[in-house]
């Protein structure tokens, strides 16, 4: 339970449905370096407290700091630092949620790991042998184990399935999505009629159980600025300097530092340099050079159920909150894939995530090169 009003009716609904809960802080972060923005953890811990008080249900809070600092911002301050773009609230599912929390609620004893995500997780009606390559948990070969599909939530404005990519089917059977099936009007309304203290709390938009944190401030407290030259990629010329390659993406528009021209044309980020440490930039039109993309390659595949293993024609959503697009997905061996886009693609980030998608069911997720 993350303190906000979805954890909080998964709980709800999970009570009225006979389950028997425990609600869960996982403590990943306290703000110990004094970055700047708001990191509401106390707070965030006063309201789940609250909301669990008012279910009648025990409260605990599982200190994770270690591992979240290990597994999510070592990795995000690593990409950064080698130009890529990583996406922590993806990998925070896959290696704290659905990974460390999921062993420990295993060792405590409980079934199952309920989340305010918005998504579905369906029976497919298919059973695969324990040992095939989607299950890793691990359990006494033999055993035929249920399958489960993940779709998007029903709330396509609210839909969290992005952000699922790269877990694998056994994380998928442990977990439970209440909300999946509710608007977000609805799950409020469900909040205000059974009195939680979170009904009307604001959803939180910082990075994954950080809180309102600027990506850039974040970066600054541990990555150091490495100046350069802000070159425009179609002739060379420079433009400005930037502060290190590290605090821009591909496809940027705003805060790089070099004016617009007379006919109020923006420059947007279409590449980095790394050979002499330039950020290259062009003027933001469908010509500009690398700014789209028909092709790119993905690396380090996961796949929710059984792998993909031959080409074939998917919908792929290139970032969240992006609708899906249609593609085709050549496998190279290796866990990388080739894939060819049916119309191109805008500002595609090395080191972001493109999820795979079948119609509405997610099919696992790879790393842009």
């Amino acid at each position: 339970m993350s303190g906000g009003v979805d954890s909080s009716v998964a709980a709800l609904l999970l009570q009225r449905q006979g389950h028997d809960l425990v609600g869960a802080y996982m403590k990943n972060w306290i703000n110990e370096d004094n970055i700047i923005g708001d990191c509401p953890w106390q707070q965030d811990i006063v309201d789940a407290r609250a909301v669990c008080e008012k279910l009648g249900i025990e409260f605990r809070v599982v200190n994770l700091m270690a591992e979240y600092r290990e597994r999510v911002v070592t990795y995000l301050l690593d990409g950064y630092a080698r130009g890529l773009t990583p996406n922590p609230d993806i990998m925070c599912n896959r290696e704290i949620k659905f990974g460390v929390f999921r062993a420990y609620a295993e060792a405590e004893g409980f079934s199952a790991l309920a989340t305010g995500h918005y998504a579905r997780r369906v029976a497919d009606g298919r059973a695969r042998p324990l040992g095939a390559p989607s299950d890793v948990d691990g359990a006494p070969s033999g055993r035929v184990l249920p399958q489960f599909s993940l779709l998007e939530g029903l709330d396509k404005n609210k839909d969290q399935s992005y952000f699922l990519a790269l877990l694998s089917q056994a994380q998928l059977r442990f977990a439970r999505f209440p909300i999946g099936d509710l608007a977000k009007p609805a799950l409020r309304r469900l909040a205000r009629e059974a009195g939680l203290p979170t009904a009307d709390k604001k959803d939180s938009q910082g990075i994954c159980f950080i809180g309102e944190v600027k990506m850039q401030d974040f970066l600054r407290t541990y990555v150091p600025d490495a100046p350069g030259p802000i070159r425009r990629a179609h002739d060379d010329r420079e433009l400005g300097r930037h502060r290190g390659l590290h605090l821009y993406t591909l496809g940027q528009r705003r805060g790089i530092g070099v004016p617009s021209n007379t006919d109020h044309e923006a420059y947007v980020v279409v590449g980095k340099r790394a050979a002499d440490n330039a950020l290259l930039v062009a003027f933001d039109h469908p010509d500009a050079p690398g700014l789209f993309q028909s092709e790119v390659r993905v690396h380090s595949l996961s796949w929710t159920g059984a792998p993909l293993a031959g080409a074939q024609t998917l919908e792929g959503r290139v970032r969240y909150r992006d609708p899906r697009v249609a593609l085709e997905f050549i496998p190279e061996g290796g866990g990388t894939a080739l894939i060819k886009f049916r119309e191109p693609q805008r500002g595609l980030a090395s080191g972001q995530i493109l999820a795979f998608y079948d119609g509405e069911r997610l099919l696992g997720g790879g790393v842009y090169q």
